[in-house]
């Protein structure tokens, strides 16, 4: 069931209205039956998986909180969690790896490959619940007593399948909070949610129909040509997966809930290391919880902080899929971090430091670490390391005429409408334009507009799709 579908809008409608109905003591049962029909919808099998997921961090976490044996219960419920996410995620990438190396020393060996359907989301859901029994372990919180809570925590609907992943600290006290329709609030969360339905069906999926073809036979294409699909996949996947969260958010605000923000306009970054601190900040703020830290972060010597920043940055790539493409993704922006660190380090011993706080300066790197993160996305939509390395050589020749599409006018539209984000967002740069929770400064008669024209470019410019693309993570 998908957000941009009529039967979500149906299916949310039923719940809201039955919501804000209900006893208090009823509604947390709702949402939890609504989370697992949500989830359910897409295979009924999978949600069983999530379950167990969740009875093991439910009931070890009681555990972990009574302080005995409590690391060897950890190691438990993370090898219960971590196990079907192996298996279902990674098995046969690890078998074709160990193919690969075998017949790297010449011995080859053929291993079977397994017929393994991915459940949707089952890295977000994971993550969610096996932070709440790190977190209890640490001593940060304390266990949650309602099973139907946690239940809940962990299958929350509007954020289940594609984040926020969110915390337990930061959900769990909401579901005991009496909850009363505020109209203010619920159109706030319906405007943050017609502008993710924007970005996902009007620029996401629009976009996706240039790169898709492009990216799918990189070898057909010049080089121009291969330089646009690139431009246009990295605007394409951050419509798209900054478009799901926020109709997450909208979704949750119109009931009550407010969810973590997930994306501050990472484009608008001057530094990869902010890049990091304003894309996907719910995982980003994950792994430096429960990896870099524990790690030893940068409390360490300079040689083991290097190789923690690449761990995280590996793991982090290989988070989002079972490739050596996005190893190398993952790669490159643990490389970009750390050449950016050490010239920060260099302009500072030459007594540079007041360069680095300038404006200019700033609005210098905002396009340079663009073009970086742009170059790197190559790597994480190429089909494999061939077809990303051909792409990398071919986009610097830039040989050959620039193919226009199935038709100038949807690309030209396109353009148009990557423009129109980048104004829009300028805005919210400057604080002008409304964003999240962050009231907008120009005249409501001219933000119920904008909302109108949006639903309007949404009936005449949007485009069908059966799924955003971090549903395969």
């Amino acid at each position: 069931m998908l957000f941009n579908s009529w039967e979500f809008v149906l299916f949310f409608l039923a719940v809201l209205i039955l919501f804000f109905n209900l006893p208090q003591r009823f509604r947390v049962f709702l949402l939890l039956v609504a989370s697992y029909y949500f989830y359910m919808s897409w295979r009924w099998e999978f949600g069983f998986l999530m379950l167990g997921v969740s009875f093991s961090n439910f009931y070890v976490g009681k555990q972990v909180a009574k302080g005995k044996n409590k690391g060897w219960w950890m190691a438990l419920t993370s090898f219960i969690s971590i196990l079907p996410l192996l298996y279902y995620k990674y098995a046969n990438f690890i078998l074709e790896s160990v193919e690969d190396v075998s017949a790297f020393f010449g011995k080859p060996t053929a291993l079977p490959s397994l017929e393994v359907i991915l459940p949707v989301g089952i890295s977000f859901f994971t993550f969610q619940a096996l932070s709440y029994s790190i977190d209890i372990y640490r001593q940060k919180i304390e266990p949650e007593p309602s099973l139907a809570k946690f239940l809940t925590f962990v299958a929350f609907f509007p954020q289940l399948v594609a984040g926020p992943i969110e915390r337990s600290d930061h959900i769990l006290p909401q579901f005991k909070e009496k909850k009363y329709f505020n109209w203010d609030e619920g159109i706030a969360g319906l405007k943050i949610f017609i502008w993710g339905l924007f970005k996902k069906v009007v620029i996401a999926d629009r976009l996706s129909l240039y790169v898709d073809p492009v990216f799918d036979n990189p070898q057909l294409w010049s080089g121009p040509t291969l330089l646009m699909a690139t431009i246009f996949f990295s605007i394409q996947i951050y419509c798209d997966f900054s478009g799901y969260s926020d109709m997450a958010i909208g979704v949750a605000r119109v009931m009550g809930f407010k969810l973590m923000q997930n994306f501050n306009l990472p484009y608008w970054s001057s530094s990869i290391a902010e890049f990091w601190k304003r894309w996907h900040i719910s995982l980003s703020t994950w792994f430096g919880d429960y990896l870099y830290i524990p790690l030893g972060g940068n409390r360490v010597s300079v040689p083991r902080w290097i190789v923690n920043i690449f761990i995280v940055f590996l793991v982090s790539g290989l988070w989002h899929g079972a490739n050596w493409t996005f190893i190398v993704w993952g790669a490159l922006h643990a490389f970009y971090y750390l050449v950016e660190f050490l010239g920060k380090q260099g302009m500072k011993a030459l007594g540079l430091i007041s360069v680095l706080g300038s404006p200019i300066y700033k609005s210098f790197k905002i396009p340079v670490v663009f073009v970086l993160a742009t170059y790197a996305w190559i790597f994480f939509r190429a089909n494999s390391i061939g077809d990303a390395w051909y792409i990398s050589q071919k986009i610097f020749q830039l040989e050959g005429g620039l193919w226009w599409g199935s038709s100038s006018v949807t690309s030209l539209l396109s353009i148009a409408l990557i423009l129109m984000l980048a104004f829009v967002q300028f805005g919210q740069y400057k604080g002008l334009v409304g964003m999240y929770y962050r009231p907008s400064k120009f005249p409501a008669w001219l933000s119920a507009s904008a909302f109108l024209m949006l639903l309007i470019g949404i009936s005449l410019f949007g485009v069908s799709s059966n799924a955003f693309i971090y549903f395969q993570f």
